[in-house]
C-alpha cells in the first residue's frame, strides 16, 4: 500500500516536472518527469522507490540550476 502511496506522489511529481519541461523547453525536467512518472511501475520495495524518487525529484534542481 505505502509503496503505491509512493509511486502516485512521485508521479505526480514527475508530471509537473514534465509539463514545466515541455513548457520552458528544458531537457532535464522533462525527462525526469517521465522517469518519475514511470520508475514506481518498474521498483516494488518502498525504501527503493523513495530513494530512486527523491534523487530524481532533486536532480533538476542541482543539476538545472
Amino acid at each position: 500500500m505505502s509503496s503505491l502511496l509512493w509511486g502516485v506522489l512521485f508521479g505526480s511529481l514527475g508530471f509537473g516536472y514534465f509539463l514545466y519541461g515541455k513548457k520552458q523547453g528544458a531537457v532535464i525536467p522533462l525527462v525526469c518527469g517521465l522517469l518519475l512518472m514511470v520508475f514506481p511501475y518498474f521498483i516494488s520495495n518502498t525504501a527503493l522507490v523513495v530513494l530512486v524518487g527523491m534523487a530524481l525529484a532533486a536532480i533538476p534542481w542541482f543539476i538545472g540550476r
